[in-house]
């Protein structure tokens, strides 16, 4: 049952790391499953969580409330694919309150699009003013290649109804060697010529694939590079409060962002920790230490364990990941990007 729950009217106690960074982003990982099976993000064969290991949305809700209430101030709904879980509107209506409270300032999501079609109006009539579209490629057999199953036109139509419904779409695309890095500028062009921003992220290695990230990867020093020669990028001083750094393409107009976690890491600002939908808070994405939500969430109805317990995991972030990428060391951790949303 949803039942109501009480709001606290204390003064909210922030979360501050051993490094005095407050913790204000939480990305929630609803669920390890999805549609598609990206090269870089799973193997193509995937054993995925049974569904009776996973938090059930009202403990999904109250965690939420839990890191509210101690300050966080941004919610990314992730996955997986996050709209693939059953019933996941639920969620995001009762997660819409603490946007009509003045608690929450931002509800959002990454997707990889397939389901926006069926989801866009409501998650804009829940408050969604932006979301974040996992896209690698405008090409639809290589679309296929990547996703291994995937319809890029599905997605183009979940963009278009994302946009008509009023939100913000921001792409993000992986770069990678040999695949898509000479696709990159179309790609731009193309997301800011319909007023969206794009972001290119380095691959990271996270989870076993077949095959070797060294040979997916992509320095984004030399994408960089590559645009340069085609337009003139300002340095933007902007912040969002993830990862990115930001230019403006001056011939477009447009923002891009660039995440570099291999070739020049993020971590001296980092805000944000994330939920699995296990419920393990994993205080880095680059390591491995995670706290166990769950046995603190059900071993009572009132608050004060889980809010200890995340205080405490709080205390042990670190000050940034141990990501590298080389040959005969694939993966950086052996979980998966899916398991805990990128």
């Amino acid at each position: 049952m949803w039942g109501p729950r009480t709001d606290t009217a204390a003064p909210v106690m922030p979360l501050i790391d051993p490094f005095q960074r407050a913790i204000t982003y939480l990305r929630i990982s609803v669920t390890d499953r999805c549609d598609l099976r990206c090269v870089y993000c799973m193997a193509e064969e995937m054993n995925f969580l049974p569904k009776r290991d996973l938090l059930t949305l009202e403990e999904l809700d109250r965690l939420c409330g839990v890191f509210i209430a101690r300050g966080v101030r941004k919610l990314r709904i992730t996955g997986g694919e996050p709209l693939v879980r059953r019933d996941i509107m639920h969620l995001f209506r009762r997660l819409s309150r603490h946007l009509d409270s003045g608690a929450l300032q931002e509800l959002t999501l990454t997707t990889n699009g397939t389901q926006l079609g069926r989801f866009a109006g409501e998650l804009a009539d829940l408050g969604v003013r932006r979301v974040n579209v996992s896209l690698d490629t405008l090409d639809p057999d290589k679309f296929r290649a990547i996703t291994r199953r995937g319809d890029l036109k599905v997605v183009l139509d979940g963009i278009a109804a994302a946009r008509d419904a009023g939100i913000k779409v921001k792409i993000n695309a992986v770069a990678l060697k040999g695949v898509n890095e000479h696709e990159i500028a179309d790609m731009i062009a193309w997301a800011h010529g319909l007023g969206m921003e794009m972001t290119l992220i380095e691959v990271m290695p996270l989870g076993e694939v077949e095959g070797d990230r060294t040979d997916q990867f992509l320095p984004l020093s030399v994408a960089r590079q590559r645009l340069e020669e085609r337009w003139t990028l300002t340095p933007l001083p902007d912040r969002t409060g993830g990862p990115a750094r930001y230019v403006r393409v001056e011939e477009t107009g447009g923002r891009l962002g660039f995440i570099t976690p291999l070739t020049h890491n993020f971590c001296e600002s980092c805000n944000r920790v994330r939920l699995t939908c296990t419920g393990k808070l994993y205080m880095c994405l680059g390591q491995e230490d995670a706290a166990d939500l769950r046995a603190a969430l059900r071993a009572s109805s009132d608050d004060a364990l889980v809010t200890q317990a995340v205080i405490d995991a709080i205390a042990r972030k670190p000050k940034g990941h141990d990501f590298v990428i080389a040959r005969q060391r694939p993966a950086a951790v052996p979980r998966h990007m899916s398991v805990t949303g990128g």
